[in-house]
């Protein structure tokens, strides 16, 4: 889901002002995009609620990225009986002109896949992102 859609209270509203600002502190050309999923009732069907999805935007086509946007999205599990969100996820994609061109998960084993790669000092920085992103939301809440 947005990013956007999902600042819903001051505190996951910081938090995701934080993940931006932890992506633009290792990648500081790019631009966040907090709504990076369209509005219409097809890609609504397509969305995951429990997730946050934020595009970043690079000044065109990046050789060290092997991609011109990255797509983060952030998934998580509420605990029902505190109502607590716990991140379980992340997947970071870059797409090219031809569509997405490699995934990372942490879901799977922390390896990129794809037609092409980030070189490996950019895909170190995006898992070290992935796992500040997980300190972020699961060290930071009361139990």
């Amino acid at each position: 889901m947005n990013a956007a859609e999902q600042a819903t209270d001051i505190e996951f509203t910081s938090k995701i002002a934080a993940i931006v600002n932890l992506f633009k502190s290792e990648f500081p050309d790019a631009k966040a995009d907090l709504k990076p999923w369209a509005n219409d009732p097809h890609t609504k069907k397509l969305v995951d609620p429990d997730s946050i999805d934020i595009g970043f935007h690079l000044p065109g086509w990046s050789r060290r990225f092997q991609s011109r946007s990255i797509l983060v999205q952030i998934r998580f599990y509420q605990d029902p009986l505190n109502g607590s969100r716990r991140a379980i996820g992340v997947e970071a994609a870059g797409f090219d002109h031809r569509g997405k061109a490699w995934r990372l998960s942490t879901v799977e084993n922390w390896r990129f896949v794809g037609e092409s790669q980030p070189v490996p000092e950019v895909g170190e920085k995006l898992r070290h992102y992935c796992r500040q992103i997980f300190e972020l939301f699961n060290n930071s809440q009361a139990a």
